[in-house]
């Protein structure tokens, strides 16, 4: 059983997958290939200078299974539900539990809607700045989050803030991804 479903494998649930993993949590990411990112040029990632979406994508996913995150491709996420045990995430392939759900799935808000979660007059999910929906532990990310704001970076940002939300919840105090890998050198 995964600790943290991330339903999405673009930047905002790589990103979520990638903190929450490297920090002991047991996650798995649901991931159908369908992403923007396909389609981007980015240029205007801060540390970047350009790279294609794709290639963007290749990196990111191997930074993501380098700290143990499980990929599951091809594996569509059909429905979300609550239960004693935290969340139901049900695919073609079967049901898989989990304690915390992150939701990537750029603008479709199908599944926070079946979930139960508030939307905005906007027709947006409503999230706190946590990322955290009105369903306790499900998060809500990018640009489902956001009136037509579709940027990697942003959505990169999100999936960042859920998963230091999660992490904190499990430490029972505010977590810090502040670390220096051994191989490194400090000033």
């Amino acid at each position: 059983m995964p600790d943290v479903a991330v339903v999405g494998g673009g930047p905002a649930g790589l990103s979520a997958a990638l903190f929450t993993a490297k920090n002991g949590l047991d996650t798995t990411v649901f991931d159908t290939g369908e992403t923007w990112m396909s389609m981007a040029h980015l240029f205007n990632y801060l540390g970047i200078r350009s790279i294609s979406g794709e290639e963007f994508m290749n990196v990111a996913r191997g930074q993501a299974t380098d700290r143990g995150v499980t990929i599951n491709d091809d594996e569509a996420v059909t429905g979300v539900e609550v239960d004693s045990d935290g969340f139901a995430v049900t695919t073609a392939d079967g049901e898989y539990e989990a304690d915390y759900v992150v939701l990537a799935t750029g603008d479709n808000t199908d599944l926070a809607a079946d979930l139960g979660c508030a939307f905005t007059d906007e027709d947006v999910v409503d999230v706190a700045v946590t990322m955290e929906t009105s369903v306790e532990d499900a998060y809500a990310t990018g640009a489902m989050v956001r009136t037509g704001e579709y940027e990697a970076i942003i959505s990169a940002g999100d999936g960042g803030a859920a998963a230091l939300n999660v992490l904190s919840k499990e430490e029972g105090e505010h977590f810090h991804d502040f670390d220096t890998p051994e191989d490194v050198p400090t000033l």
